[in-house]
């Protein structure tokens, strides 16, 4: 076997181009590459089971699955596992380009089947300089006289995830699930591979089992139950492997068993999961989607720090995530959906006050009474606004700010009058039925027609309302797709999103200062084909500042610090610790600032403007800093939680302590360090600038005492109080 070898970013890759000119990835790791990992047969390796290497390399390692409807599959796959595709081992391979651009080493990669399918199959691997990252996406183009059905295509499949080391992979390997859901967001669990399913049985033996461990999407809410993302460690090779789906709907990443070893495969929509299927004529091609895979020391942190550049390079330059200014929203545990000009005017006093940059205009603006189910059109309320909203966003300009408002374009209420009078192509439809979801209909932005619309909406309210920051929300699901003018619903489905981000793109270029945030319910899009568009994302509808601390302490995972909002939404009755531990919250994230500021005491409004201008301080630096985690991830049932950022020579660290009726209070610290009901022991020596002379301060809330030392590398703070959060600057 002749092999390619790529080392790049300290990504280590080996092509393998076997004697039937096949080509096959056998390599993609921070560690070096070792050709004895390719076939283990335990220590009894018999002279026969040599044989079996060329059979085993022949079976597995493709470069991409691809599916085509009505091939043989002869390989042993067991169930429904996207391997052993055909003409996905049929491929031969026809050549590499490799060249560099102002992004990096860009490989493009050529595979064919010219004797039974006659597609051919191109591969791009774009790497970017200062990250051990590439995004890959492959192209499969019909060059026969014959329709093929296209049912599958991987963007990234690598077999051997657990090949380096020679314990088995029981012992030494662990997959991490980042759970999502509504006002449970960034819920990430650790697990060995027997947990999910993938128990190996006598290391060697040729296993054969049907488990596939799935983490899928099937819709257009695509993070609801899963964040497009994945994370691979190997304890006693200290490595790990991570991925991110680049996509806003169905996607798809399954990790199981071949021929003595585990694989990864990657993709956007599948037939068996998202009821999705393309046929391509002679000449036509698919592109799967794109996705970023990286490589890392088996350290979360690292991975996330790594994820966390390539995010920021692959973003749309934008002045939001320069500047990072402060919002504040009224709605959450304020106006809940209900303004008026009368209720906002001392909110925008007291917002001003506190030294807010922006002011939100929250749902409801547009219609009088309960709106669900007649949201469509998008005109202002005088009922609410008697001297019409422009009244009140030039009250907010004259207090200093710029004006926002809330918009749902994707969708129409069953009741908006313009949705009974535009024909059902504007929507999705499904056996010939429009798609209902909460008194809602589905808009598809395939429709030209459709996009005049939302396009009149934007220039409505950037030019006659004095809008500069639009709330998208999008508070729907529709399921698999539409049946209109498509092969597949999940076809119909990809298409619609693609002239979504379409749509967006063209947005941003006529109106390059519009801030826009990503919002769906929360967090249930946190997908990188949209934030790699909108500057700004809802992390969460969580309602209860305490379960805030998880999601903001595990945000790293879903998105960068720049981009992710956090709700801080001081309570009418509350106390200074409740205050403190709101404005915590977010701020080493993006603050959107909420409650009713305007009913506050003296004491506790001082502590958000406190917040606030300490933030202004430190947000220069949160747009460059990576992730810390020194306690590891966050779990809902901690007592005990703690984040931060770090950059070469300082950090900051946030440290929250709650205790909770109804809850275990687990007093854990994953790694060990000593912590109790009122003592928590913060390791400090992964930070770049760690000594024996770390010094720490509490730089918020500087006047509400705290216990807290410094030695040997190690914060101890001390939290007397059931529920208090303190911020910490370290050097």
């Amino acid at each position: 076997m002749d092999y390619i070898k790529i080392q790049e970013n300290g990504i280590n890759i080996v092509f393998g181009i076997t004697e039937k000119n096949q080509l096959k990835l056998l390599h993609f790791s921070k560690a070096d590459f070792n050709e004895s990992d390719i076939c283990k047969f335990g220590p009894e390796c018999k002279q026969e089971d040599l044989g079996r290497k060329q059979q085993f390399i022949e079976e597995a390692f493709q470069l991409v699955q691809v599916s085509l409807s009505g091939y043989n599959r002869p390989y042993e796959k067991h169930g429904n596992k996207h391997i052993v595709t055909a003409p996905g081992y049929m491929l031969t391979y026809a050549g590499m380009d490799d060249e560099v651009n102002e992004t990096g080493r860009k490989l493009t990669i050529y595979q064919e089947d010219k004797e039974v399918t006659h597609v051919c199959v191109e591969t791009v691997m774009q790497f970017y300089n200062g990250t051990s990252m590439v995004r890959m996406y492959s192209t499969v183009k019909n060059e026969g006289d014959e329709i093929q059905t296209l049912e599958y295509i991987s963007s990234f499949c690598y077999t051997g995830i657990e090949k380096e080391g020679n314990g088995n992979s029981d012992s030494k390997m662990r997959v991490r699930v980042p759970y999502n859901g509504w006002q449970k967001e960034m819920s990430v669990k650790d697990y060995s591979f027997g947990d999910v399913g993938l128990a190996q049985t006598q290391p060697g033996v040729y296993q054969r089992t049907s488990q596939v461990f799935e983490v899928t999407n099937t819709g257009n809410w695509s993070t609801k139950k899963y964040l497009p993302f994945g994370y691979i460690e190997n304890k006693e090779a200290h490595t790990s492997l991570f991925w991110q789906i680049e996509h806003n709907g169905s996607w798809h990443y399954e990790i199981s068993d071949q021929n003595t070893h585990f694989y990864v495969c990657v993709s956007g929509p599948t037939e068996v999961q998202s009821h999705w299927f393309k046929q391509l004529a002679k000449g036509e091609s698919f592109t799967s989607v794109p996705v970023a895979v990286g490589v890392a020391n088996d350290c979360y942190e690292e991975a996330l720090g790594q994820l966390t550049g390539y995010r920021r390079q692959i973003r749309r330059p934008n002045k939001d995530n320069e500047n990072l200014p402060v919002i504040f929203n009224d709605y959450m545990n304020c106006l809940f959906g209900d303004p008026t000009t009368e209720k906002e005017l001392p909110l925008i006093d007291a917002a001003a006050e506190c030294g807010c940059e922006y002011y939100v205009i929250d749902a409801g603006w547009y219609a009088p009474g309960e709106w669900w189910d007649s949201v469509g059109e998008w005109q202002e309320c005088l009922e609410r606004f008697p001297g019409g909203i422009r009244e009140v966003t030039d009250y907010i300009r004259k207090k200093g700010m710029i004006p926002g408002v809330w918009l749902e374009l994707e969708v129409m209420g069953i009741n908006c009058e313009k949705a009974k009078q535009v024909p059902d192509d504007w929507f999705f439809v499904r056996h010939g039925k429009k798609v209902y979801d909460r008194s809602r209909y589905q808009l598809d932005f395939r429709n030209p027609q459709v996009i005049e619309h939302v396009n009149e909406v934007i220039e409505r309210v950037v030019n006659d309302y004095g809008v500069g920051y639009i709330k998208m929300d999008y508070n729907i699901e529709p399921g698999i797709g539409t049946e209109i003018n498509s092969d597949s619903v999940g076809q119909g489905l990809l298409e619609h999103e693609k002239a979504y981000l379409d749509w967006l793109d063209n947005v941003f270029k006529k109106y390059p200062d519009l801030v826009i945030e990503n919002c769906s319910s929360g967090g249930l899009r946190i997908d990188y084909a949209l934030l790699s568009r909108y500057s700004i994302q809802s992390t969460s509808d969580q309602e209860d500042y305490r379960n805030y601390s998880t999601i903001a302490a595990n945000s790293a995972t879903g998105v960068t610090p720049e981009q992710a909002a956090v709700w801080s939404y001081p309570m009418r009755q509350g106390n200074k610790e409740e205050v403190i531990y709101n404005m915590i919250n977010a701020m080493l994230l993006r603050i959107h600032q909420s409650g009713h500021l305007a009913e506050l005491p003296d004491d506790r409004l001082s502590l958000v403007k406190e917040g606030i201008a300490c933030y202004k301080n430190i947000r220069s630096d949160i747009k460059t800093a990576i992730p810390f985690l020194p306690l590891d991830i966050a779990d809902n049932e901690d007592m005990w939680v703690c984040s931060g950022l770090k950059l070469k020579d300082k950090a900051y660290l946030a440290v929250w302590k709650r205790q909770m009726e109804g809850k275990n209070n687990k007093r854990r610290n994953m790694r060990g360090d000593a912590c109790s009901e009122t003592t928590l022991s913060i390791p400090l020596g992964t930070l770049p600038f760690a000594n024996d002379d770390i010094k720490a301060n509490c730089i918020y809330p500087v006047n509400e005492p705290v216990d807290y030392d410094v030695k040997d590398n190690i914060l101890t703070v001390i939290f007397d109080k059931p529920v208090m959060a303190r911020l910490f600057k370290l050097w």
